[in-house]
């Protein structure tokens, strides 16, 4: 398996092409694991304050329109 500095190496001499190829790639890369990550804090109820939160605010009136 190649390093850090090996890629970095392989990366600086990709053509424009494929440079961005490759970040659109990381890029769904990262938000596929952000996504798993998220929905695993769900399930585990790590967000559930944040539920309650907003679900106050709305009760309260403080709500606001994005």
């Amino acid at each position: 398996m190649a390093t850090i500095d090996e890629l970095e190496t392989e990366i600086e001499q990709l053509s424009p092409e494929q440079f961005a190829e490759l970040g659109r790639w990381l890029s769904e890369k990262d938000w596929g694991r952000w996504s798993k990550e998220i929905e695993a804090d769900s399930i585990a109820g790590k967000l559930d304050c944040l539920v309650r939160e907003a679900l106050d605010a709305k009760a309260k009136g403080m709500r606001k329109d994005l």
